[in-house]
């Protein structure tokens, strides 16, 4: 095990974390300009208040995209973030709720189509992770709670838009590397995000015949708030050290992916996963 220091030591008590206690500060800011290769079209991401699906907000809106943040409780971040979306000169919408919640789905939807009138970017990103030692811990509650939030909104909140994608939308489910790899620590979670890459492979050719591409990102150590509010001060100081960069990934560093497989750049890709994880090797 590689104890190199890579973060200061620290600890949130509450899931999913929020990203404005976090120091330091993840960087989700794009690192270039836009292009308009999401001009007129609008993203619904799921989790967008902060971490990833913060920075894919921001980065979308930088490419001409408008973009409806689907969050927990975290308000503060939410606001922060469709501030940053409308500072791109972009619109934001938000919306709360437990997306665990089939009905939650369909209202955030409804909501969208009321204030955007159409979705063409669905991005499935909300996840939480709880750490147990021992598999006698896990308790149906988690597993339950687990399963909701990370696998069963993403087929309530596909099947409420599915209406409203047409013909060059894109589906992208966040996965992780830890569908590939394990983990001794998040035993369901790993489940949730192995089971994250078949439905999207899944998906990809139920709706291949609509027109509509579905796509996965697994990233890998990414600096977000749910790294503090998962594991204790010390395990949080060596996030990241164990990948071949030897450090954690930006949330910056993971969003150019989802620009990537919204727009028609990745056209011909579907049933696909990308993998932002510091240099890891992993089964495909």
């Amino acid at each position: 095990m590689n104890d190199k220091k890579t973060l200061p030591p620290q600890h949130q008590d509450h899931q999913p974390g929020r990203e404005s206690e976090m120091n330091p500060r993840p960087d989700f800011m794009p690192r270039f300009p836009g292009a308009g290769r999401l001009s007129g079209k609008v993203a619904v991401i799921s989790g967008g208040d902060s971490g990833i699906g913060r920075a894919a907000a921001i980065a979308m809106a930088r490419e001409g995209a408008r973009i409806v943040i689907l969050y927990l409780e975290e308000h503060d971040d939410a606001r922060e973030t469709a501030e940053r979306v409308k500072a791109e000169g972009s619109e934001a919408e938000l919306f709360a709720g437990d997306v665990g919640s089939e009905q939650v789905c369909r209202d955030a939807i409804d909501n969208a189509m009321a204030r955007f009138g159409r979705i063409d970017i669905l991005v499935n990103n909300a996840g939480e992770q709880h750490t147990v030692t021992d598999l006698e811990d896990l308790t149906e509650e988690q597993i339950l709670r687990t399963f909701r939030t990370n696998i069963f909104s993403m087929f309530f909140l596909t099947k409420a838009a599915l209406p409203h994608l047409g013909e060059g939308a894109a589906i992208i489910n966040t996965t992780s590397i830890t569908a590939y790899q394990g983990h001794t620590q998040l035993v369901d979670y790993s489940a949730t995000k192995g089971a994250i890459v078949t439905l999207t492979r899944t998906l990809s050719q139920l709706l291949a015949r609509r027109g509509i591409r579905v796509n996965a990102v697994a990233p890998g150590p990414i600096w977000t708030p749910l790294i503090p509010a998962s594991f204790d001060a010390e395990k949080v100081s060596t996030h990241g050290a164990n990948t071949p960069l030897g450090r954690p990934g930006q949330p910056n560093e993971v969003a150019s992916c989802f620009v990537f497989l919204a727009c028609a750049d990745s056209s011909y890709m579907s049933g696909q996963v990308l993998h932002p994880n510091g240099g890891v090797m992993v089964g495909s």
